[in-house]
């Protein structure tokens, strides 16, 4: 194990939990994880979930002490928090990843706050939902060494591309598909709620269908809303951080900042909101079933 990689996590939520334990199977690999919810009253059932070869860490210091690739899988509205937090114990060479959805401005700032570490900062964007592939979920890297940490990290079992040089050009080509997918989920929750309730969902879908052969209609709107329903209030700080990358590109963010808007109601309702069904609609209707499509929707983030 001298001369094993060693990894640390920062942020350990359904990602960290699940590249960890994945990383952890490795030989050659040694990791340590912190999340700012290890000090909380909760912190001892989340530190239990470590798999075996994972240490959690006492501290975010502990954590980054001596490891080669930080990596900060937290939330995109404390992106830049957990960076500024990190820097004081980094030190040149440390590679600091951050593979949250934000915008290309706040990946720069996260470099900003890393600047006085020394330490060299590669963006990552997550290209898809990572459930099914994990660590092999596909991955754009971006910065001065985004080639030389796919070089390390996809020895095992990692697929990162290295498509830039410069930050913000990952995280720009993550946000504008995010547009397209977080758009669609938010228009299939409403799709569902209204068709559902109005009894003309199949008549809708088989329309859809007709137009669209290529799409499986009745799979989308199967899997969306309940990735919504867990995942919204994440995707919603997703979402905000487009319509920031849109305004400061000279566009209006408001769509953006009203499929956030669903997305959060969809996943945490106020006392009042009516709009969340204690069930998913139905789609198993036969005049939507028929695409022509090989791909599965679920592999679409």
């Amino acid at each position: 194990m001298g001369n094993a990689l060693r990894i640390a996590f920062i942020g350990f939520g359904e990602v960290g939990q699940l590249f960890t334990r994945q990383l952890a199977a490795r030989p050659d690999v040694t990791l340590t994880a912190w999340d700012i919810q290890f000090a909380g009253s909760g912190g001892a059932a989340m530190k239990a979930r470590a798999a075996d070869g994972v240490t959690p860490a006492n501290d975010v210091g502990e954590a980054c002490r001596g490891a080669a690739v930080v990596i900060s899988a937290v939330t995109a509205d404390s992106a830049v928090d957990a960076a500024r937090q990190a820097a004081p114990h980094l030190k040149p060479g440390q590679l600091y990843v951050d593979l949250n959805s934000v915008s290309p401005t706040t990946k720069t700032r996260i470099a900003e706050a890393l600047a006085p570490s020394g330490c060299d900062f590669v963006e990552f964007a997550v290209m898809a939902p990572v459930a099914q592939p994990g660590i092999a979920v596909p991955i754009l890297a971006g910065g001065g060494r985004a080639g030389e940490i796919a070089g390390l990290l996809n020895p095992l079992g990692m697929a990162i591309t290295a498509v830039s040089e410069e930050i913000g050009v990952a995280s720009a080509t993550k946000l504008c598909r995010s547009i397209v997918i977080k758009g669609m989920e938010a228009l299939m929750v409403d799709l569902g709620l209204v068709g559902e309730k109005t009894g003309v969902l199949p008549a809708v879908l088989a329309s859809l269908t007709a137009s669209y052969p290529g799409m499986d209609w009745a799979q989308v709107l199967k899997v969306m809303p309940g990735r919504v329903r867990q995942h919204g209030v994440r995707r919603a700080a997703e979402m905000r951080e487009v319509a920031r990358m849109l305004e400061e590109n000279g566009f209006d963010g408001g769509l953006a900042e009203a499929i956030a808007r669903r997305h959060e109601t969809f996943a945490d309702p106020k006392p009042k909101d009516l709009t969340k069904p204690a069930d998913l609609p139905k789609t198993d209707a036969p005049a939507a079933a028929a695409s022509t499509s090989s791909r599965s929707t679920a592999d679409v983030a």
